[in-house]
C-alpha cells in the first residue's frame, strides 16, 4: 500500500511539473506593470473604504446625539 502511495505522490509531482513547464510567464516588464496597477488599485479601494467609514461614523455619531 505505502509503495503504490509513494508511486501516486511521485506522478502527481511528475505532471505537475510538467504542467508547470507549458505555463508562459511574465515578463520583468508586464510584471512591473501588474505589480504597479495593483498598488494604486489597493490605494484607491483603502480610500474609499476610509471615506465610507468616516460617513458611517459621523452618521453614527449624528443618530446617537454625541455630534
Amino acid at each position: 500500500m505505502n509503495s503504490s502511495f509513494m508511486g501516486k505522490v511521485r506522478q502527481f509531482i511528475a505532471d505537475t511539473m510538467a504542467e508547470l513547464h507549458k505555463c508562459t510567464w511574465p515578463g520583468k516588464a508586464e510584471l512591473f506593470e501588474s505589480t504597479i496597477l495593483v498598488i494604486i488599485a489597493i490605494a484607491i479601494l483603502s480610500c474609499f473604504v476610509a471615506g465610507v467609514d468616516q460617513v458611517c461614523i459621523f452618521v453614527i455619531k449624528l443618530i446617537t446625539g454625541t455630534l
